[in-house]
């Protein structure tokens, strides 16, 4: 027994991360079937010891499939996420097209699972950018306790958040500066992003912040609480996976570093290393492959009557993307489309 599960975007690099992780869950499958562009059709993607072939995304019927998990571009999604939401199959979509509508929840199942409910109102769930679902999975708790005024984020973005073009971009420019002594010209990001880092991430909108920027503000409110200020800075560093962060947090209520570790500890999706000591703490290079959200650098901010530096990576093909449209998919399964 189990549910019919199309991955829309399977031959891309976080469709195949949601592949991975359906088979790691070991998510109770009857069914799978692997979508992509006509392009890839024909190609072969692996689901746990299982090879699956491609298929075209731009003709396949939804009719009778349980849940599709897209891992496609916005336009992509707005072509065909509705055709499959029509057939009666919930969506949970990957991309940025649906994030900020009203009526579509944005969800991070550690943080607001319930929000899964409003998948009725279209058939369709949004999963939030890879930035914002590891940060307020570690927010969400201390929220809880001493409400959050004010957050302050740096961001330490990797490459592969801008797709294989990317990724391969920065293989290819360090190579050829590494062993070759030549420069590579930068095609994928606006500069080159071997052995240097780029403060621009989307576009850029008129009052000067970046769209990845906004995202984060828009994301965080409408997941976390519409009440919290949220100022970003993104930033894409030369980091093949794993997202970091360095976040400022500015509470209502006294919450001292003590006491925010030990809640942290005991928080669904998170794993604290915070030694004072060399290597005391995890890197993005530390993260790759893992569930988790790790927490590390946790301290009093001493500017402000009660706040907390701390810092914070995650892998973000998979909590930031992949994980947490199956953790949504696993929530739907317990919820609303129980096996019978």
């Amino acid at each position: 027994m189990g549910y019919r599960i199309a991955v829309a975007g399977a031959t891309g690099n976080v469709g195949r991360e949601m592949l991975a992780i359906l088979a790691e869950r070991h998510y109770p499958v009857a069914e799978i079937v692997a979508l992509a562009s006509s392009r890839s059709v024909g190609d072969e993607v692996a689901f746990g010891s299982r090879e699956l072939t491609v298929r075209n995304l731009e003709e396949f019927d939804f009719s009778g499939w349980d849940i599709a998990l897209f891992a496609v571009g916005a336009a992509a999604t707005e072509a065909h996420a509705p055709r499959a939401a029509a057939a009666g199959c919930i969506v949970i979509d990957n991309s940025s097209r649906y994030r900020y509508d009203d009526e579509i929840p944005l969800v991070v199942p550690e943080v607001n699972a319930d929000a899964i409910t409003g998948y009725a109102n279209h058939n369709i769930i949004a999963n939030p950018n890879c930035s914002t679902a590891q940060m307020v999975v570690v927010l969400k708790p201390l929220h809880d306790r001493a409400r959050i005024r004010r957050i302050v984020v740096s961001t330490y973005q990797s490459v592969s958040g801008a797709g294989k073009a990317a990724m391969d971009e920065l293989w290819n420019q360090t190579k050829s500066l590494y062993v070759q002594g030549q420069p590579v010209e930068p095609q994928a990001f606006p500069c080159r992003i071997a052995f240097n880092v780029i403060p621009h991430i989307d576009k850029f909108l008129e009052d000067g912040s970046t769209k990845e920027e906004w995202k984060m503000v828009a994301e965080t409110k409408k997941i976390l609480d519409q009440s919290i200020e949220v100022s970003a800075t993104c930033v894409r560093v030369p980091v093949f996976v794993g997202h970091s962060e360095a976040i400022n947090v500015e509470f209502e209520e006294p919450l001292d570093a003590d006491e925010a570790r030990d809640i942290l500890r005991q928080s669904p999706g998170i794993i604290v290393m915070d030694r004072r000591e060399d290597a005391g703490y995890m890197t993005p290079m530390d993260c790759i492959g893992e569930y988790a959200t790790f927490v590390s650098r946790i301290r009093r901010d001493t500017t402000v009557p009660s706040g907390l530096n701390l810092w914070c990576v995650a892998d973000n093909l998979r909590k930031g993307a992949a994980l947490n449209a199956v953790q949504i998919a696993e929530v739907l399964g317990r919820r609303v489309l129980r096996l019978e």
